[in-house]
């Protein structure tokens, strides 16, 4: 027998018969173990070379007895034949063998003991099917007798030459010197699969779990795991299916609760999950991922505020101030995470939840307002002011532009409990910075456009109140002129009618 290495299929010599070949053993690697067929059907693999080498140009050429396509110790005459189609995705397949594709009939010489370790073989060759012809053939001066089988394979490119690796593979226990890579492996599994060659099947299987796969290859492999068992597909189900307490959901939450939290260069890692929610491809998800860390630092940013107000004042007076501070920076730090979360929800639309809730908190801006009269926060987080009025500001807009189109009385109640902060920090906050000035004439705007909104005897109070928006040039605030100008143009152009 001669084993010739350099590819995975085997390579052969043509027969009598047309389109017929009697194949050599093909040695799937130069380093590959050669297996004995001892007398007492047990598989022994030398571990030594084996001394008949010779080395030609491009292959190594060993030479040893009792193994695959072995015809002077061989009790079995296997035909393979193509005549089936394939019974699995097989598009763009890539051959694994240097044989030519176009052979379509091949005859090799093997082993019954050998070929029991398919549980296919092993129903052919026993008793209850013992039907297929038996020849004789002389070989040298004996005669010896082989069983003949046939056996036919899928007609697509390389077929056969799968088929033969898998024969080959019945020979040796090492299967990784010729299962290196998820093509092999896709190529040789659908055979094992078609044989019952378990040993093949798990080391397949094996290789395929362990290591990343293209887009290609993971849709050749869900096409084929409906073909094994449950528990060889366990481990492959597990890389592309997901229970539902470990669902999409709440894969995004958790990066977003990372990036806020958690990950040392935010402003990356903010960036990075802006842009998986603007390609995720369920914006219902997308919302209520957004609400749930809505709420969660909505509430830190609530009751920071309410702890630095009420103070536990028993430690010292230095604990207590320590833990002021720490409370209105916890309160600045999940103020800006809101202020981020805001601009995701505008930017996909899905800030409907958002804008109610802002609209419903009269006890908050109570306790901002208390806050902000204190002047301890100046020095500690004087940023304060214009991360809640930015949160107030790209909020009241979407609802004044129609992005969010909001009730009556929500677009009344974000005005209301908002309006009191913007008048104290517009006359308190001092010296007032150049961007907090664009947030102040910004949201005084926007206030004034939602107002008009509002039905006239609503509008009539809130206006009242934006008075504060006036200045000494009354070229400044024209948003103000005309907000009042419209207000009393419909209340003397259109009366309401005597009932």
């Amino acid at each position: 027998m001669t084993v010739v290495g350099g590819g995975c299929g085997a390579s052969g010599v043509t027969s009598g018969k047309k389109r017929q070949r009697v194949v050599s053993n093909s040695r799937i690697s130069s380093t590959i173990g050669i297996i004995d067929s001892r007398p007492d059907n047990t598989l022994t693999e030398r571990t030594q070379k084996p001394s008949g080498i010779r080395r030609t140009s491009s292959h190594t050429v060993i030479t040893a007895t009792g193994g695959f396509n072995d015809s002077s110790t061989a009790d079995v005459m296997l035909r393979l034949f193509t005549d089936q189609l394939p019974l699995f995705d097989t598009d763009d397949s890539e051959s694994i063998s240097a044989v030519d594709s176009s052979q379509s009939d091949v005859q090799i010489y093997l082993h019954s003991n050998v070929l029991r370790r398919c549980k296919y073989f092993d129903a052919l060759l026993s008793d209850r099917w013992q039907k297929e012809s038996i020849d004789v053939v002389d070989s040298g001066n004996s005669s010896r007798m082989f069983r003949k089988l046939n056996l036919g394979v899928p007609s697509y490119n390389d077929s056969i030459d799968h088929h033969l690796t898998v024969l080959q593979l019945l020979y040796t226990n090492d299967f990784s010197i010729t299962i290196n890579n998820v093509s092999i492996a896709l190529c040789l599994l659908p055979v094992a699969l078609e044989l019952i060659f378990e040993d093949c099947i798990k080391a397949c299987v094996r290789f395929i779990e362990a290591v990343p796969w293209t887009e290609d290859e993971e849709r050749k492999i869900l096409s084929i795991i409906p073909l094994l068992g449950k528990e060889e597909s366990q481990e492959l189900l597990a890389r592309v299916s997901i229970d539902r307490n470990a669902s999409s959901e709440e894969m995004l939450h958790g990066l977003i609760l990372s990036a806020l939290h958690n990950h040392p260069n935010m402003a990356f890692a903010k960036a990075f999950v802006a842009k998986l929610m603007r390609d995720f491809s369920s914006n219902e998800t997308a919302k209520r991922v957004l609400d749930r860390a809505f709420q969660s630092s909505l509430k830190i940013v609530k009751e920071s505020l309410e702890d630095y107000l009420s103070p536990d004042f028993r430690g010292d007076h230095n604990e207590t101030e320590a833990i002021q501070r720490l409370n209105l920076h916890t309160a600045m730090t999940n103020g800006r995470h809101l202020l981020w979360l805001v601009e995701r929800m505008i930017e996909l639309r899905v800030a409907d939840t958002a804008v109610q809730e802002w609209s419903n908190q009269t006890s908050f801006t109570a306790d901002l307002l208390r806050a902000l009269r204190d002047d301890s926060w100046r020095n500690i987080v004087p940023g304060l002011p214009a991360v809640m009025l930015r949160c107030t500001c790209k909020l009241s807009n979407a609802v004044a532009m129609g992005t969010i189109l909001a009730t009556r009385q929500v677009r009344m109640k974000i005005v209301k409990d908002w309006l009191p902060v913007l008048i104290l920090c517009k006359d308190n906050v001092t010296p007032m910075m150049p961007s907090h000035k664009t947030v102040y004439v910004e949201l005084e705007d926007t206030f004034l456009r939602i107002i008009s909104t509002l039905p006239l005897s609503d509008a009539q109070g809130l206006l009242q109140q934006c008075l504060s928006f006036s200045t000494r040039n009354v070229e400044d605030c024209p948003h103000l002129i005309s907000a009042f100008t419209t207000w009393f143009r419909r209340a003397n152009k259109y009366p309401q009618p005597a009932m």
